[in-house]
């Protein structure tokens, strides 16, 4: 988790916190918390990198529509994260 952006870390929180939700799910989950409008061009290469990473995976709930869906390793790094956190914030 070292290596991804806040961004990409806010991302996978958000991900860890839903139920399998679609880009779209995401996208609005997390403008919310951005007080402002996030492009396509922003979201989703950075949904790819933390799939790449292997921190969550990617599936098709139609042929428009994909869902993301934490894998271990990205719980896991959250943990590890929420560890290290604690050291410096109660």
């Amino acid at each position: 988790m070292d290596d991804l952006t806040g961004f990409q870390r806010d991302l996978l929180y958000v991900i860890a916190g839903a139920d399998r939700p679609s880009g779209q799910d995401v996208k609005d989950e997390i403008e919310q918390y951005y007080s402002s409008e996030i492009n396509h061009g922003r979201l989703y290469p950075n949904l790819d990198t933390i799939v790449n990473k292997n921190l969550v995976e990617k599936g098709q709930l139609d042929r428009r529509t994909n869902y993301y869906a934490i894998t271990d390793e990205g719980e896991q790094a959250i943990e590890d994260r929420r560890e290290w956190e604690s050291q410096y914030v109660d």
